[in-house]
């Protein structure tokens, strides 16, 4: 299942950047938004590699270095993910927030979280889309696994 959850990741970065792009200059909120679940993408993915990050927790990026920061961490979750069997995604990992506190979590447990915290800004993204106009792409879950998007609301005309 966590195979499947980084694919999903994978795939809803993609069509929300092709949102973004689609969208044009209009996007400057929600491309903050992108940004920062990609950066957060990184961040854990140096903590489970036990590595320095790159990336601040809210960097400010171009859309096209979003789509460079997109490709390298999920090239970086499939090597990671590659190497890790049942006794690896038990195990913990100490690392230290943006806030200063530190913790220790299981590596299964910090893939589940950035791939829900994507999900929940990913519909932000949307929703910000839609308030200048823009059409988002469907990123839900169940879209990915059957290929194709949720049903919609009906609109009272």
């Amino acid at each position: 299942m966590i195979a499947r959850l980084l694919a999903h990741l994978a795939w809803a970065d993609e069509r929300t950047h092709e949102a973004l792009r689609a969208a044009g200059p209009a996007h400057v909120d929600a491309l903050a938004l992108y940004a920062h679940l990609l950066g957060a993408e990184h961040i854990w993915l140096a903590r489970l590699r036990r590595e320095p990050a790159r990336q601040p927790v809210w960097p400010a990026l171009t859309l096209e270095a979003c789509a460079a920061l997109a490709r390298e961490n999920h090239a970086g979750y499939a090597e990671l993910l590659a190497g890790l069997g049942p006794a690896e995604l038990e195990a913990e990992v100490p690392y230290t927030n943006s806030a200063g506190a530190s913790f220790r979590s299981r590596v299964a447990d910090i893939i589940v979280h950035v791939a829900l915290h994507g999900c929940y800004h990913r519909g932000q993204v949307a929703q910000l889309l839609r308030r200048v106009g823009a059409v988002p792409q469907p990123t839900d879950y169940i879209a990915f696994v059957r290929g194709a998007p949720a049903a919609t609301r009906k609109r009272n005309t």
